[in-house]
């Protein structure tokens, strides 16, 4: 009896196992897909990233001792330092993705110049100067392949790399270049082995110190006073032979309280395209995020004396005069009076395929403030705003904007018919039209941030909304240092374009 319940067992435990494994599965709030134009394009604003490198840094140094039998000379050492890469070509030159691997990269027939310093150094005599050295039909491959560390950061491998430079011309100048250019030959094959031997510990290097750099991205960025998002990868990049899928964590939370939200992320898949370079999906679950984290950080509330009414008013309707007086009509005001709205719960956010819609229940008050008094509430009720949000692009960042849609008080049904309420429902949507949706935008032009690549700005990018989903699918464009402004490491400057939004949002 006991045997056979041996197997029953092991298959409790085994679907026990299936359910805790399939229940801690973390979807993304983001998905950035890159295309084969996108590496198309890296071929391009790679070699001008190189050439942006290259000119501030210095090959390592190199060394070595050669005999010259033909001068009866038994050694020369000789010392090249200074080395810098002048001018280069690779005009062979590929990158393809290796499904569920990398990126693989591929140039051949490449050619570079390079200046130098040189010493040497026999028992017969001593010398240092210049040199240029020429190399020609470079060949390089090896596969980039990108995971991630604990902190959700990119991490960076170069895997089976491979790198040699077939041909090596050396040109001496200085007094004797015609002496030393004479014996140069013989001493152009050892140095091409030597230098092929640093190639791939050299190209090795840089993409550790790449890393370093990847190490500090802050991929919890601070938004605004109340909120911080976290853009940290949460897995492994997905590599097909077409694209390869990134997906990033999209969460907003509150500034003082990094727990995630009680209602989690729901799987999406980004539409099978190639047309742009880049596809960025950001799910419904990253704005209920921003809803819900700055909901509990208490930035949905807003206190409007009858001053700032007036201003927001004056710029936005000339309506201002009736609307003041037909409130000092039903409540017979005769002093100045505050209204004080507040979120009741968090926004609620809806994509559906073409509407993007943000319904925001809240509560209403009017106070006023008799003289030699406290505060005073004449009236208190509930409503829910429907509104449309139209989205841009601009520099790196997601605009939105809000227009008011339909406007409802939540009531008792003995009093939807009491004069005083029909009429300050048309007064407050006013209100809520020209007055908190203008400062309500003002606010949402500082965006929300997408991840973008350093020194890489969108261009021709296009928003769709789709069910569950924005799909924003966009191109590149390379910008050298000098034509930059300086930054820091960081996701909100290396993804974030300095300034701000002056525009109109497209609906």
């Amino acid at each position: 009896m006991r045997m056979k319940e041996v197997p029953v067992l092991w298959g409790c435990f085994l679907l026990w196992s299936l359910y805790i494994s399939s229940s801690q599965t973390m979807y993304p709030g983001i998905k950035a897909r890159v295309t084969q134009r996108a590496l198309d394009y890296a071929v391009q604003a790679g070699l001008e990233m190189i050439e942006d490198m290259i000119k501030e840094k210095n090959l390592p140094d190199l060394n070595g001792s050669e005999s010259l039998e033909f001068l009866k000379i038994d050694y020369v050492d000789y010392n090249f330092s200074n080395i810098k890469i002048n001018a280069f070509s690779f005009p062979n030159t590929s990158l393809a993705f290796v499904p569920g691997v990398g990126i693989k990269v591929l140039t051949n027939h490449g050619t570079t110049n390079i200046s130098t310093n040189w010493a040497i150094k026999s028992p017969l005599f001593q010398d240092s100067g210049g040199a240029d050295l020429f190399l020609s039909e470079i060949y390089f491959t090896g596969i980039i392949i990108l995971t991630q560390n604990e902190f959700g950061h990119p991490v960076l491998k170069l895997q089976d790399c491979y790198a040699q430079a077939s041909h090596a011309h050396v040109s001496f100048s200085g007094e004797l270049s015609v002496l030393y250019n004479s014996f140069a030959e013989p001493m152009e094959k050892p140095i091409l082995k030597n230098l092929n031997g640093m190639l791939c510990p050299i190209i090795t290097n840089e993409v550790e110190a790449l890393n370093v750099n990847l190490s500090t991205l802050e991929v919890i960025t601070k938004i605004n006073n109340y909120t911080l998002v976290d853009f940290s990868l949460v897995g492994p990049p997905e590599i097909t032979e077409h694209y390869l899928d990134l997906n990033l964590k999209g969460v907003f939370y509150p500034l003082e309280n990094l727990v995630d939200p009680p209602f989690s992320p729901v799987p999406f898949e980004l539409p099978d395209r190639g047309d742009s370079m880049i596809y960025i999906g950001v799910s419904e679950y990253f704005f209920k995020s921003a809803s819900f984290a700055h909901f509990t950080a208490g930035a949905f509330g807003i206190t409007l004396s009858t001053k700032e009414i007036s201003k927001h008013f004056i710029q936005n309707s000339q309506g201002l005069g009736t609307v003041l007086s037909q409130i000092a009509e039903i409540y017979i005001l005769s002093q100045p009076f505050m209204l004080q709205i507040m979120a009741t719960e968090p926004p609620t956010v809806n994509l559906q395929p073409g509407n993007f819609t943000l319904d925001i229940p809240a509560s209403i008050m009017m106070l006023t403030q008799p003289e030699n008094s406290t505060l005073q509430s004449i009236v208190s009720m509930d409503f829910v705003a429907s509104t449309s949000v139209g989205l841009a692009i601009l520099g790196q960042r997601l605009i939105c904007s809000l227009s008011l849609k339909r406007f409802r008080l939540s009531l008792p049904e003995s009093s939807r018919n009491d004069i005083k309420v029909v009429r300050f429902e048309n007064i407050l949507s006013s209100i809520l039209h020209f007055g908190v949706l203008p400062l309500a935008n003002t606010r949402l032009q500082q965006g929300f941030p997408l991840p973008n690549p350093h020194k890489l700005s969108f261009v021709n990018s296009d928003i769709e909304v789709l069910e569950g989903f924005l799909l924003i699918s966009t191109d590149l464009k390379y910008e050298s240092p000098s034509k930059q402004q300086p930054s820091f490491h960081g996701w909100e400057d290396l993804s974030l374009l300095n300034g701000q939004w002056t525009g109109k949002a497209t609906p």
